[in-house]
């Protein structure tokens, strides 16, 4: 079965950074789209960023374009996000998601359109 482990998560300061890291097996990691999607506490599983199976077309959530960077390393199986200038509002628990369509658009920002979850990664980012 296709798992997705994140890994990374922490206490930052506001204005710094993170790098966020997450692991799959059982897939073929290279044909899939991958992204990640974040959950507040008292919120619904918002959409942050997807990325393709060839990695070079991303997609960005409006309030994280210009601050996190989606890349990934399909030699290893392995997807990153990389957040950068980190605000109090990015606070909230981190998911890794698959979908082996490969391709990602504006529907990628429906967490039904994935797949396969990860268990998620806690970010806190303190004033």
């Amino acid at each position: 079965q296709v798992q997705l482990v994140e890994s990374g998560g922490g206490l930052v300061q506001a204005g710094g950074s993170l790098r966020l890291s997450c692991a799959t097996s059982g897939g073929t990691f290279s044909r899939y789209a991958m992204g990640w999607f974040r959950q507040a506490p008292g919120k619904e599983r918002d959409f942050v960023a997807a990325i393709n199976w060839g990695g070079v077309v991303t997609f960005y959530a409006d309030a994280v374009k210009g601050r996190f960077t989606i890349s990934r390393d399909n030699a290893k199986n392995t997807v990153f996000l990389q957040l950068n200038s980190l605000k109090v509002e990015d606070t909230a628990v981190y998911y890794c998601a698959a979908d082996e369509l490969g391709t990602i658009g504006p529907s990628s920002s429906n967490r039904r359109s994935w797949d396969y979850w990860g268990r998620g990664t806690q970010v806190t980012v303190s004033a």
